[in-house]
C-alpha cells in the first residue's frame, strides 16, 4: 500500500488511477513517468508524483509526442518500465508509428527475446464539453483493431486495477480514462483495491431479457437505463473493460441467455468496437432479435457547439431508443 490516505467508500475516477500510478511506482522501481506537464499534474492523474519520486522517475518532456514515445520504446526495451502521459487522446494519431510499427511489433519480430512493457496512458478521451473536434475523438478502437493490447475503464476500481495491470504487462498497453469519468468526485464503489486482469469482462448486472453491452463513460449509462426501465424489461449489463483482447467467453454466455444484444459505445459507427461486437455476435451467437448498437454517427468530428456535441455522443435517450426497438416495446 501507499503512504496516501485510505479511500472512502466513494472514491473519485481520477484519484483511484493517481493511487495506482503511485502504488505502483512504489513497489517497483522500474516503473517511470513521462510527458508533458506531468511534473506539475496538469490533468490530475500524476498529482504528487513528482514530489514523492523525483525528477529521475517522473519526467516532464518537450512538446514532441514522437519523440517522447520513441524514448519509451527504447526505455521499455532497456528493461524499464515507462508510463507515457498523453492529455489528449487525439495525440495518438501522432504517435501511431512508433506505438502500432515498433513498440508493438518488436517482441513478435524478435521471436519474444525483446518485450517492451511500456503503458499509453490516455488521461481524458471522448468528449470534454467544448473541446471541439481535435480534443473530443476516442480511438480506442483504432488501437485494438491495430493488436495493441487496450482498456477503457467504467469504474473507479477498474480503473486502479486495470490501470496496475497494464504497468506490469510485457507488451505495450494503452489505457483510455474517458474525459467524462475523470471530473467525477463521488463515484459508490467498494473501496477495495485490487489489480483487476487484463481481457476479463465483468457482468455488473444480471438479466434475462437483453444484454447490453456498455464501455466507459457508457457503464453509468446503462445502469441508469436498466433501473429506469426495470418495470417493463430485465437487462444484463456487461462491461468488457478491455477492447482487446475481447473477453468473448463472457458475453457469449450472456448473450446466449437472453437472445437480444445492445452495444453502446464511443466508437465511430464504421468499423469502431460496436461494429465488431455486432457482427461477432450475428456470426456466433443465439440471438432471437438483430444486434443494434449505439454510438457516434459514421466519421464524427465533434463541433466547439455544445448543442451539437451532446447530440452525437450516445446517451441515455439513444440507448433506450434501441433497447426498445430490439424487444419491440
Amino acid at each position: 500500500m501507499s503512504d496516501l490516505p485510505s479511500p472512502s467508500p466513494a472514491v473519485g475516477y481520477m484519484h483511484a488511477m493517481n493511487r495506482a500510478l503511485h502504488d505502483e511506482m512504489a513497489a517497483d522501481e522500474d516503473v517511470f513517468l513521462l510527458g508533458e506537464d506531468v511534473g506539475v499534474g496538469a490533468s490530475g492523474v500524476t498529482s504528487g508524483l513528482l514530489s514523492r519520486f523525483g525528477r529521475e522517475r517522473v519526467l516532464d518532456t518537450p512538446l514532441s509526442e514522437q519523440a517522447f514515445t520513441s524514448f519509451g520504446t527504447g526505455a521499455a526495451m532497456a528493461g524499464k518500465k515507462p508510463v507515457i502521459e498523453f492529455q489528449i487522446s487525439t495525440l495518438i494519431y501522432l504517435v501511431f508509428e512508433q506505438i502500432v510499427n515498433q513498440a508493438h511489433k518488436f517482441s513478435l519480430m524478435t521471436g519474444g527475446q525483446v518485450s517492451v512493457p511500456v503503458t499509453y496512458l490516455v488521461s481524458g478521451s471522448g468528449s470534454r464539453s467544448g473541446w471541439a473536434g481535435q480534443h473530443s475523438d476516442s480511438p480506442y478502437s483504432l488501437l485494438a483493431q491495430a493488436g495493441i493490447k487496450t482498456v477503457v475503464p467504467g469504474r473507479p476500481a477498474d480503473a486502479y486495477g486495470l490501470l496496475r495491470s497494464a504497468i506490469r504487462d510485457p507488451d505495450p498497453v494503452a489505457v483510455f480514462a474517458p474525459s467524462a469519468l475523470l471530473e467525477s468526485t463521488a463515484v459508490p464503489d467498494s473501496g477495495e483495491e485490487e489489480i483487476v486482469p487484463l481481457g476479463e469482462a465483468n457482468v455488473l448486472r444480471e438479466g434475462a431479457d437483453l444484454t447490453v453491452v456498455a464501455l466507459g463513460q457508457h457503464v453509468g449509462t446503462a445502469l441508469e437505463v436498466a433501473e429506469s426501465l426495470s418495470d417493463r424489461v430485465d437487462l444484463e449489463i456487461v462491461d468488457p473493460r478491455t477492447v482487446y483482447p475481447f473477453d468473448w467467453d463472457c458475453l457469449r454466455k450472456s448473450v446466449n441467455k437472453t437472445g437480444r444484444l445492445v452495444v453502446i459505445d464511443d466508437s465511430n459507427r464504421m468499423c469502431g468496437l460496436g461494429a465488431e461486437i455486432v457482427a461477432t455476435a450475428a456470426e456466433e451467437f443465439d440471438l432471437v432479435a438483430p444486434p443494434r448498437r449505439v454510438c457516434r454517427p459514421d466519421g464524427t468530428v465533434i463541433p466547439y457547439a455544445l448543442a451539437l456535441d451532446k447530440a452525437l455522443v450516445p446517451g441515455p435517450e439513444q440507448l433506450t431508443r434501441a433497447i426498445s426497438a430490439t424487444l419491440k416495446l
